[in-house]
């Protein structure tokens, strides 16, 4: 149909749910439970929004089976609502896309093999002996080192930097200011300061990844930086050199990872987190946000350091008392030995 829109048989039928109501009806896009209008697809699936399903204008609303007989629009039925929704929203997506083909304005390598699917922007840089796969796009001003080889289907964004020698795997979305393969921070200490130590390594990126705006990911020391398949990373994260990341893996915003760290599959960590180089985490953990891991997790699980939040005023009377319980540790050792011995007198 015209401007994208949809009808909502043709919405369920792509999608897989079953449809009640008017499978005629058009939609035009997607908008929250208490906002949408009759030309809008919707969703409920956290409880707290179930106040809006019985006044809501919406054309059609994604819900859980036991709830349509509550819904006053057009449904589509799902035993995973969130799921259906994040699947719908791609049937919406009017973001543009460059044409395949290589932009006037754009360098590349005469040695660089660039399948004839794939479309590079304009003033992108292309080095010698990269290889690019079909379907993927190159954005404005990326730049892609010698050497470097992109799988199909990928989404490289505008001011995307890649080193030399870099891979990535088929159907990954990197997002601009995103650079990959700087030198890990390696130092020597010597007699007139810091040696630099050359990073040899390169990065890795596994299939479907997304990784943020502005996120670093360091290039390894000896061996390379690993990103498993389908990992997500979000924006302003730094991964430092030889890090290994599970497959499926999410990260969010402003997380550090030191050099040599090796977090498992299947893991969630909180933004802000911090996790120290050279150690090692398991399949299955959850690091909650601003959580400083100094240590190897080695049981699957949730895990949490630092303070909850209080009055700056209480804050500051704890953190002195903080730095006291060692001796108040001590204190309360000794006096018990003395109660035991009184005890036995």
């Amino acid at each position: 149909m015209a401007n994208g829109s949809l009808t909502l048989g043709e919405v369920a039928d792509r999608l897989g749910l079953e449809c009640r109501g008017d499978r005629a009806r058009v939609l035009t896009g997607m908008a929250t439970l208490a906002v949408a209008n009759a030309q809008q697809l919707t969703f409920l699936a956290n409880p707290k929004f179930r106040k809006y399903l019985q006044g809501s204008s919406a054309g059609a609303v994604i819900l859980t089976r036991e709830l349509a007989g509550e819904c006053v629009s057009d449904c589509l039925i799902a035993d995973d609502p969130y799921l259906s929704y994040a699947r719908a929203t791609h049937l919406f997506d009017r973001s543009p896309r460059l044409a395949p083909g290589i932009h006037a304005q754009a360098q590349v390598a005469t040695s660089a093999k660039i399948d004839a699917g794939a479309a590079i922007g304009p003033f992108a840089v292309i080095g010698d002996n990269v290889e690019i796969g079909a379907g993927t796009i190159v954005g404005a001003g990326t730049v892609i080192g010698a050497g470097s080889v992109i799988g199909a289907n990928c989404i490289l964004h505008p001011r995307v930097v890649l080193y030399h020698g870099i891979v990535v795997g088929e159907g990954c979305i990197i997002h601009s200011g995103a650079v990959l393969g700087a030198d890990g921070f390696g130092f020597a200490p010597s007699g007139k300061g810091w040696e630099k130590i050359a990073q040899l390594g390169s990065v890795r990126v596994g299939r479907c990844v997304e990784i943020g705006a502005n996120t670093t990911i360091d290039r390894g020391a000896l061996e390379d930086t690993v990103i498993g398949d389908r990992a997500i990373i979000d924006n302003l994260c730094q991964v430092a050199h030889n890090v290994q990341i599970g497959e499926g893996t999410a990260i969010a915003g402003c997380v550090g990872i030191a050099g040599s760290a090796v977090i498992g599959a299947h893991c969630m960590i909180g933004g802000g987190a911090g996790i120290a180089g050279h150690i090692t985490i398991v399949d299955g953990v959850q690091v909650q946000g601003r959580a400083r891991i100094i240590g190897s997790i080695t049981q699957p699980g949730s895990y949490t350091s630092g303070t909850g939040m209080m009055e700056t005023a209480q804050w500051r009377k704890n953190a002195v008392r903080f730095g006291q319980l060692d001796e108040l540790y001590r204190r309360v050792v000794e006096l018990e030995k003395q109660i035991k011995k009184l005890s036995e007198e």
